[in-house]
């Protein structure tokens, strides 16, 4: 499974790490996923979500 956010689609975002001497390196930031077990369609799943979208209430936890 994708590093990416089930619920906003939220992935990966690339670019460079420059150092002092401007020596530049690509690297990645992943999304902030969390494993939560969340009601899909009325039924419990175990979901991979970011926090933005925990946070705003995008998705309702199971209890």
């Amino acid at each position: 499974m994708a590093h990416r956010c089930e619920v906003c689609g939220k992935g990966p975002n690339y670019g460079n790490v420059v150092s002092h001497a401007n020596n530049a390196r690509r690297r990645r930031w992943n999304a902030n996923l969390r494993s939560v077990r969340a009601v899909v369609g009325g039924a419990r799943r175990r979901v991979k979500v970011c926090t933005t979208c925990l946070r705003s209430g995008r998705v309702r936890k199971a209890t």
